[in-house]
């Protein structure tokens, strides 16, 4: 009798012949849910690189991760004549000869010969193959020891998992878990579970994944040199986001950056809030004022400015904006009109998703529609929603289990549900020309049947109870309710973190969008409470934009320090970010005077008001605008490349701008200021400061040399500005 197996009972280890048979020692009592489909996990045979992929590895095709256990059975057992197994010599099932290496296995050797995990393969074939019953124990949940806690750089850690099952019994599957680290140069783990910590500071989560149930476990690393407590203490605290961080970088060891100057203040918030530059008026004016309350002032005129909505409208564009040669040029420009009253209105976001989600009537009349136009399946507008308006990305558990979360795919379809009476009268999709109006209704009927089983799937929340929805109700309105109830906290955290990242940089979490147990976000404690008020204003953007703007987190500089100098997640100091190209290029509009010209658009038309993608642009495709034929929601690409700073070099339109008669080189050229004034005005426009001393200085030498042209050398001015990092990024 092969020893070896660990399980548990009630609380104490137990050594027997069998890991979780009804009793200790009887092989017999081995199942393949129970016992074998773990070790295929564990060891990755059903994995996408491997033998789950869609066709499999040379014949033999398992459910990815084991989502289905009726395939996975009938692969092993009795497909291809049932030649992977030999109850009558275990030892020379085909199963074991290619996982040991006996023959030849291109996954390489997966189980060792005479290991625990053999041992079981061997008696789970030998005792019959048996599967679970309908009366069998089914797995609950597992959980991970020991507590969380910090780790010292260097420093080894066990985990240990536990399997806890439908009637109270345990087991350690420690060893059949599947590892993974969201940040393995923080924190690395092995296949056992093992876990060791790098030489960085950073913290990082571990997951443990064992049939289809997921555990986590944070830790983090703080840098070795300790802070003394009561220097957080006289940190400044404008509200009650500040010593939320501060309480944060003092388990890290962290100091914030100093507080940064009142022109990046000036820039950045402009540039926050209405994707704006101040023109060079706008930023004498506030540099030269010397009250206390001025950037608070500053933030609210800002919100009332016309330009806000156009900015914040932009953002959702990308994520919501369907390509108009799929839907209609007349119903995309239906969408963009809507989503930009919503903000000119300031409509509550809560208000704002409702509309986009129980829309009806006609793609000319209600832009929110045209969201259903664009995706007319159940299955497709879910994978939609659930991302945008919740953070959960559904999309794998549409075809098998989520790798990474706790949905299934039964999850996902009855997600769907609640889309499942939407109907449409009147001219469908006809690309590339899709010009007719059409009309979204609620039928009587509809439904979403489960992919494998054909069942019948009734509309429910992710992880909550089925609702019965009466035949005359809209259930997208259910579906509302249950996002924006008090006890659903996904629904504002998801819009609070999206807000935070265009104003910080980067989320609590990252990606935006992507908010589950393996990805946890940096500061819990910090997005719980911007939950609460964010309800507590009635999901009013603006009055967060505020709260967070008011912050004294908002206002450090992006300058590190020694303690920060690494610190990437946990906003001791300001992330600096590349502009959006529309930005980008209407500040350059701004700066020179000379508006940009738009193919299809009326003269005068900024790159923030555009309502399609499809209008032509070099500039805004260089710059990282999303694809025309990507379908929403669209993410754009922070990076800078080489090809961003050759056009700016030598683009023709950046040139044209410069240099034209019109623009302001010329008008600078013919005024009367000196030119240590024009040298000012300059710097104003593009950087919203005073030159220093030691820029204006070589420059008004270099002027004053014998032989310069005025409005040659002031073009040369301007064209070294718009190409250096300060006006590019956002500090």
């Amino acid at each position: 009798m092969a020893m070896g197996y660990v399980f548990l009972n009630e609380g104490s280890l137990v050594f027997g012949a069998a890991p979780f048979g009804e009793t200790a020692g009887n092989a017999s009592g081995l199942k393949f849910e129970l016992d074998i489909q773990p070790i295929l996990t564990a060891r990755g045979c059903n994995t996408g690189p491997c033998h789950g992929k869609a066709r499999g590895q040379n014949g033999f095709a398992l459910s990815l991760l084991g989502f289905d256990a009726d395939m996975d059975y009938h692969a092993l057992v009795k497909d291809a004549r049932g030649r992977r197994i030999f109850p009558a010599a275990p030892e020379q099932s085909l199963l074991l000869l290619k996982a040991t290496g006996a023959v030849p296995h291109g996954g390489g050797i997966r189980i060792e010969p005479n290991g625990n995990d053999y041992q079981i393969l061997i008696d789970w074939i030998r005792v019959g193959a048996r599967r679970t019953n309908p009366s069998d124990r089914v797995l609950s949940r597992i959980q991970i020891s020991p507590e969380p806690h910090s780790l010292q750089a260097g420093q080894e850690e066990s985990l240990r998992v536990i399997a806890i099952y439908s009637d109270e019994s345990k087991r350690d599957v420690t060893e059949t878990c599947a590892y993974l680290s969201n940040e393995p140069a923080i924190v690395g783990v092995n296949q056992v579970g093992r876990l060791k910590a790098g030489q960085l500071p950073g913290e990082a989560t571990i997951m443990a994944r064992y049939m289809g149930r997921i555990a986590t476990w944070s830790t983090a690393i703080p840098r070795p040199e300790s802070i003394v407590a009561e220097t957080y203490a006289h940190l400044p605290r404008n509200n009650f986001i500040d010593p939320l961080v501060y309480a944060k970088h003092a388990s890290l060891n962290l100091l914030p950056s100093e507080p940064c100057s009142d022109s990046q203040y000036l820039r950045r918030a402009h540039l926050d809030v209405i994707g704006r530059l101040p023109n060079p008026e706008e930023a004498r004016a506030f540099l030269i004022d010397d009250s206390k309350e001025k950037r608070a002032k500053l933030v609210d005129g800002l919100l009332q400015r016309e330009e806000y909505a156009d900015f914040w409208a932009n953002k959702w564009a990308d994520l919501l904006r369907p390509n108009p040669y799929r839907v209609g040029i007349k119903a995309t420009m239906s969408l963009d009109d809507w989503i930009r009253d919503a903000f000119r209105r300031n409509l509550p976001y809560d208000q704002f998703v409702a509309g986009l989600l129980t829309a009806q009537g006609s793609t000319f009349r209600n832009g929110a529609v045209t969201i259903f136009r664009d995706r007319r399946e159940p299955a497709e507008i879910v994978t939609m929603a659930s991302q945008l308006f919740l953070g959960v990305r559904l999309e794998c558990a549409k075809c098998h289990q989520h790798p990474f979360e706790v949905y299934s795919q039964k999850d996902f379809y009855s997600l769907a549900a609640y889309f499942a009476r939407v109907g449409y009268k009147g001219t469908g999709l006809s690309p590339p020309i899709s010009g007719g109006e059409e009309i979204l209704f609620v039928k009587k009927d509809g439904s979403v049947r489960h992919p494998l089983t054909n069942e019948v799937l009734p509309p429910k929340p992710l992880l909550g109870a089925v609702t019965e929805i009466p035949t005359d109700e809209d259930p997208r309105v259910a579906l509302m309710q249950w996002m924006t109830a008090s006890d659903n906290p996904h629904f504002a955290q998801v819009a609070i973190n999206r807000i935070w990242a265009d104003l910080f940089g980067i989320g609590m979490v990252d990606p935006v969008d992507d908010m589950r147990a393996t990805n946890p976000p940096s500061n819990p404690e910090l997005l719980a409470a911007l939950s609460r008020h964010f309800r507590e204003v009635g999901f009013d953007q603006k009055a967060l934009i505020r709260t967070i703007m008011a912050s004294h987190i908002y206002s450090i500089a992006s300058l590190p320090n020694p303690t920060n100098v690494a610190d990437n997640r946990n906003f001791s100091r300001h992330y600096r970010q590349r502009l959006r190209a529309e930005v980008l290029t209407d500040a350059i509009s701004d700066v020179t005077l000379i508006p940009d010209d738009f193919k299809g658009m009326p003269k005068g038309t900024r790159a923030m008001q555009i309502w399609t993608h499809r209008v032509g642009s070099d500039f805004l495709d260089a710059f990282g605008r999303p694809d025309a034929n990507q379908d929403p929601p669209c993410e754009r690409l922070p990076d800078s490349t080489v090809v961003q700073a050759l056009h700016m070099m030598n683009s023709p339109g950046v040139h044209a701008r410069i240099t034209k008669d019109d623009g302001r080189c010329h008008q600078l050229a013919k005024s009367d200021l000196a030119i240590d004034r024009v040298i000012e005005e300059l710097y104003l426009a593009t950087y919203s400061r005073f030159p220093t001393d030691a820029e204006s200085k070589p420059l008004i030498e270099e002027y004053n040399r014998p032989g310069t042209k005025r409005r040659a050398f002031i073009e040369d001015i301007l064209w070294s500005l718009l190409n250096s990092p300060e006006f590019t990024f956002k500090d």
